[in-house]
């Protein structure tokens, strides 16, 4: 299955690709640029964050609305080794990825969307556990990306009042726009539905979630967005609740879902080559890509080689491999905590710990282009060239990887 989906992905970018073209031909994109010539200066405050997605970026929205519990993590032992030891609805033993990128970018704290009386002048964080690419996904129990594009409308109209029109286009350009999301749409969106594999072929599905996810990323570019960040799908079948629900596993051999991995594989292959395009569809578009499936894949089969004693089994839940997702009590169920989650990938069913949205932070932010390119975000926030072609064709870059 997953040499099937990966072919096709690329047929998936030729027909989003044509698209594209099209769009570009009939609407005239003029780049909203900072003043010609400035460059950041060390006293320069970094530019504004804007963060899209699901759990592995939630701030706390959904402390904010209506949903199940395994949407929430508001409750305890959620954020116990964070910096202020108590839940805040981040699905993490700590802080989340984008907390270390805005610490990075010498920015304050990004706040929730849903949080009342919020300051949006250095970013938004419009991410909710559950959310999807598509409305369909968990419909009603999260935020969806066209309901977090929405939100970042409101953010900019409000901008637009508090700055003046001037000065709140030149955060929107300047910004730095960050999306992680997709896996509840192969997850919980195809997999768990039988229904859904029924009407479409997985080839077929791969094609919604990148359309309409290519839809989104061109109407940020529209609103003024030039400078975008991505997260990509990890091996999703690597996750302690996929391993424990693996219909081909042997006696519980702790084999990874391939099909799962399969769909994310595709998926990344897909925008893969959207993002190759758009930056030469659309002036002024720059982009730092992630290569986090193989990233992450490393890391569960060689945890020893990265500080990590165990990259299988979930700190903090219960069942095989941790992965029944009951982590904080969810459905009233027990559940098991390890003693040191820094020994540990990931830290519940679903999510990985601190420790390693620390690390890949990290990679992101200056790393080598293995990880990430053709910028990383230290230049999109500063405004520094991208990769040189001797960078891209160095050996270290790996093969299916592109740009």
């Amino acid at each position: 299955m997953a040499s099937s989906i990966h072919l096709k992905a690329h047929q998936i970018s030729l027909l989003l690709l044509l698209s594209l073209l099209v769009l570009a031909a009939s609407d005239e994109l003029e780049a909203t640029a900072s003043p010609a010539g400035r460059r950041p200066e060390a006293a320069d405050a970094a530019a504004a964050f804007f963060v899209f997605g699901d759990s592995t970026v939630d701030p706390g929205n959904n402390n904010y609305i209506k949903t199940i519990p395994e949407n929430r993590a508001d409750y305890e032992p959620y954020g116990q080794d964070g910096s202020s030891g108590r839940p805040t609805g981040r699905f993490s033993n700590g802080r989340v990825i984008v907390d270390f990128i805005a610490e990075y970018a010498n920015l304050p704290a990004i706040p929730p969307f849903m949080q009342p009386s919020a300051d949006y002048s250095r970013g938004v964080n419009f991410a909710s556990g559950g959310g999807g690419v598509l409305p369909e996904t968990n419909q009603g129990q999260a935020i969806d990306l066209p309901t977090q594009l929405k939100n970042f409308d409101e953010v900019r109209g409000k901008l637009i009042e508090t700055l003046g029109e001037a000065r709140a286009r030149e955060v929107v350009s300047e910004a730095v726009y960050f999306i992680s999301i997709g896996s509840n749409d192969y997850m919980g969106g195809y997999l768990g539905s039988p229904a859904m594999r029924q009407l479409h072929p997985s080839d077929v599905f791969i094609g919604m979630v990148v359309g309409n996810l290519t839809n989104v990323i061109q109407e940020l570019y529209q609103r003024g967005g030039r400078k975008f960040g991505f997260l990509s799908l990890g091996p999703l079948g690597c996750l302690p609740a996929l391993r424990a629900a693996n219909p081909n596993s042997n006696a519980g051999d702790g084999g990874c879902f391939e099909d799962a991995s399969a769909l994310a594989q595709g998926h990344n292959t897909a925008i893969n080559g959207i993002l190759l395009s758009l930056q030469h569809i659309f002036k002024g578009f720059k982009y730092a890509n992630s290569n986090f499936y193989e990233w992450l894949a490393d890391r569960t089969s060689n945890p020893s080689n990265y500080g990590f004693k165990d990259g299988v089994n979930a700190c903090c839940g219960s069942g095989p491999y941790g992965g029944v997702f009951t982590c904080g009590g969810k459905q009233e169920a027990e559940y098991k905590l390890c003693e040191n989650p820094e020994d540990h990938v990931w830290w519940d069913s679903f999510h990985p710990t601190e420790k390693i949205h620390k690390q890949f932070a990290k990679a992101l932010w200056d790393g080598p282009v293995s990880v990430v390119g053709p910028y990383n975000l230290r230049d999109l926030f500063f405004d520094k060239d991208k990769a040189t072609i001797a960078d891209l064709v160095d050996g270290t870059v790996e093969q299916d990887f592109m740009y």
